[in-house]
């Protein structure tokens, strides 16, 4: 297995990237990690790390594309750029798969324009499981998508349960529309027409669900557009984050500090882990020609070490070939 990862993207990148590359070598050493960017920069962070016995190489890519360009016209003025590189290597099959926590739109564009879409496959996505809190349920889309027909959120279904079912072992995933209510006619006319599309589909279609109901874990993969599914995200993860620190503030004014530290200090830092983002790292983009995997810019070495491990979950699953012939059936 070898997976590129490009280093140079994201908000603590070179030094955040690169480490979390190195801890994923070491708990991958069948597995060749290949660092894309400046090599001379790259050189010198990994003279940080212990390296002793990892699998690594580099490969040059002398350009970064930074937060605040326009991802189209960034793709295509700079072929040097890591993230292009590195997805050129995936077109040459010189990788099995791409992680990158940089420019969200430029991997996504690059991925499109250089790797191509899957056959049939009208518009890649993005999905992402609800945080700890519900690690079998899925949102798709998660905003690679604002715009969308019913026709896309049918193949999110379709992609979506496919990535449940292959990659987290999920049988049979449930799939349901997420809407503003259960009834069948409830929702506008996009989830309306959609859900016709998802009900005549073969996917495990149980109908429309509530967001109070997907935060409970009641269906496996949530369909909506990127616009809905990007708010409910970043607001889940808000909250859960203000929960913790309104719980750990009133219990440290309430009790003293060494029964707050012993109680309630365990509960509240497995639970701080299990909401982490950093513990998913990145999801696979579903719908192009190849294993990508895209994560939060600002994402640092942990997060950067699970988004490779995902990288080699999904070229393990093959969903590229799953969603091709998924696709192709009639």
């Amino acid at each position: 297995m070898r997976i590129a990862v490009d280093v140079m993207g994201g908000d603590f990148a070179p030094r955040e990237t690169v480490a979390g590359a190195v801890q994923a070598a070491r708990e991958m050493p069948d597995t060749t990690l290949v660092l894309v960017g400046d090599r001379q920069v790259v050189a010198d962070e990994l003279a940080r790390q212990d390296t002793a016995g990892l699998t690594l190489e580099l490969a040059q890519a002398g350009d970064v594309i930074t937060m605040a360009e326009s991802p189209a016209a960034a793709v295509r003025a700079k072929p040097e750029a890591s993230i292009v590189v590195a997805t050129e290597m995936v077109k040459r099959g010189e990788v099995d798969a791409l992680a990158t926590v940089g420019h969200t739109g430029a991997g996504m564009v690059a991925a499109v324009l250089i790797l191509g879409r899957i056959p049939g496959a009208k518009r890649p996505t993005v999905g992402v499981p609800i945080l700890g809190l519900q690690p079998q349920t899925f949102f798709w889309d998660v905003g690679a998508n604002v715009d969308c027909k019913p026709m896309h959120l049918l193949q999110f279904g379709l992609m979506g349960s496919l990535y449940v079912e292959l990659v987290e072992g999920i049988e049979n995933p449930t799939v349901a529309l997420l809407t503003n209510g259960l009834e069948d006619s409830k929702g506008d006319s996009l989830t309306q027409a959609a859900f016709s599309l998802l009900a005549e589909s073969d996917v495990n279609f149980v109908g429309n669900v509530e967001a109070l109901n997907v935060i409970h874990g009641q269906v496996n993969v949530a369909v909506c557009d990127g616009l809905v599914g990007n708010v409910l995200l970043k607001t889940i993860e808000s909250l859960s984050n203000l929960m913790l620190d309104l719980v750990e503030a009133d219990v440290g004014s309430r009790l003293p500090a060494h029964v707050a530290r012993d109680a309630f200090a365990p509960a509240l830092g497995d639970l701080r882990q299990r909401t982490d983002y950093a513990e998913i790292g990145a999801v696979p983009l579903l719908g192009v020609q190849g294993h990508v995997v895209i994560g939060h810019g600002r994402s640092q070495a942990k997060a950067v070490k699970a988004a490779i491990h995902q990288a080699r979950r999904a070229a393990e699953a093959d969903l590229v070939s799953a969603i091709t012939q998924r696709l192709a059936a009639p």
